[in-house]
């Protein structure tokens, strides 16, 4: 007789997940990335335009962004999970757990880290989207974005290291605002050599950093992040040394640099042009897009201009004064006046502005009223401003002595109008020939 013998059924056993993925997946990390991603957003958005449209001013938004209100919020946001054991009375223990102290504490403190980098990636991410949407030039710029990511998960590391040491409640928001201010004031400091420690430096729009200072700056926040690191959790403390001198190195190659850790944009000392108009209207490089419709802005005047001698040769747009045969663009930047979201926000007005810097006389203190009727004159032909049927009726309205003036700008501009090609030509020719004078002489009688 066989005896049959039935098997219990097998059971799987289930490993435990590794504590980074619980920790990443569950508690106060994610939210803090989601608190990351809506406050940088919000104030990107706020902001738009002032750099919808371009890569430089995009950059600058997103770095003054991440350093003054990212690097608080990591800081804050590492505090308070770094006092989340002593908040729920498991210290002790955990301190009786196998794994040891470094480990322990990257497993808290490197999903927050991490979230929160991925948040400021996500905003990042869609500014760059927005701009490239919009974008009249130049290129991205990703050695920032990446530095700054960084330096928010040194933020995080170092506001966990003060939130374990710190049994204060209102630890994590003080830790946020010195932050604030520490960043803000060294940012704004243009004459300590400290200001290039911190992460946080203004600069113009025409600059770019060498291609070392992000690493340079992630090695100087880093090595202090990492030191920090190492001084609370590690056996034997001395190895906090070994980050302390990489950023002690760093931070004197920063130091050293100074003003060297940023140029001109050799994008920026280029311009693009159109040559078929009279005078020709170059544009910053970096702004190569909007060329089409600056001309086409232009395009009145120009055209009235065609045939006409002694003007300049074009209208130029590089850093520093123009040269000899050369007149100033009106500005395209900062953007968000003449330019949002990379499209002219008056053409009109841009118009009256380049024939104001057409004309000249911008360095003169006070001009005869002969040569102030025909800059009225020459203006109201070339391209008036749209508030001067305001300004007119405003004059109207006036004393007899403005009334006055206003009949006799009135009668140039139409004697200007109602000259002839050929005669028109001519006298705008000599009077270009007079742009720089202050004085009455040579100025053509109107």
């Amino acid at each position: 007789m066989t005896l049959l013998t039935e098997r219990a059924p097998r059971q799987r056993v289930r490993r435990p997940g590794h504590p980074l993925r619980a920790e990443a997946v569950r508690g106060f990390a994610p939210w803090a990335g989601a608190a990351m991603l809506l406050t940088l957003a919000v104030a990107l958005a706020v902001g738009s335009e002032r750099w919808q449209g371009g890569w430089a001013e995009t950059r600058d938004q997103t770095h003054t962004a991440a350093m003054l209100l990212g690097v608080p919020l990591a800081l804050a946001a590492g505090c308070r999970q770094g006092g989340r054991e002593r908040r729920r009375g498991t210290g002790e223990l955990l301190a009786t757990a196998v794994r040891g102290r470094t480990a322990a504490f990257l497993a808290s403190a490197l999903p927050v880290a991490l979230w929160l980098a991925a948040g400021y990636a996500v905003a990042t991410a869609l500014a760059l989207l927005a701009t490239w949407y919009r974008a009249t030039g130049d290129r991205p710029h990703l050695g920032t974005p990446l530095g700054d990511a960084a330096v928010l998960v040194c933020a995080a590391l170092t506001g966990q290291v003060v939130g374990r040491l710190v049994a204060w409640r209102l630890a994590a928001p003080l830790l946020a605002a010195a932050g604030y201010v520490v960043l803000g004031v060294a940012g704004h400091d243009r004459r300590g050599s400290a200001r290039y420690l911190s992460p946080f430096v203004e600069t113009s729009s025409t600059s770019v950093p060498v291609w070392w200072q992000p690493w340079a700056t992630v090695a100087w926040a880093g090595g202090l992040a990492a030191a920090a690191v190492l001084a609370y959790t590690a056996r034997r403390r001395a190895v906090a040394l070994l980050p302390l001198v990489v950023a002690a190195a760093a931070g004197t190659l920063l130091v050293q640099t100074g003003d060297g850790l940023w140029h001109t944009a050799p994008l920026a000392r280029r311009q693009v042009c159109d040559t078929s108009t009279t005078p020709q209207i170059c544009v910053n490089a970096r702004y190569k897009e909007l060329l089409p419709q600056v001309t086409e802005a232009l395009s009145g005047m120009t055209g009235r201009l065609e045939g006409v001698e002694n003007l300049p040769v074009r209208f130029e747009d590089l850093p520093g004064r123009p040269g000899p045969d050369e007149v100033e663009l009106p500005m395209i930047t900062p953007i968000g006046w003449s330019v949002v979201r990379g499209r002219l926000t008056d053409p009109e007005e841009y118009a009256w502005a380049a024939g104001m810097t057409l004309q000249g006389r911008g360095d003169c203190d006070e001009v005869p009223r002969r040569v102030a009727r025909a800059d009225d004159a020459v203006e109201h032909y070339l391209a008036p401003s749209p508030l001067r049927r305001q300004f007119d009726e405003q004059y109207a309205r006036g004393d007899a002595a403005e009334r006055a003036a206003l009949r006799e700008r009135l009668a140039a501009r139409e004697r200007l109008a109602s000259m002839g090609d050929e005669e028109r030509r001519a006298w705008l020719s000599a009077y270009f020939a007079t742009r720089d004078e202050c004085g009455r002489n040579g100025v053509p009688e109107l």
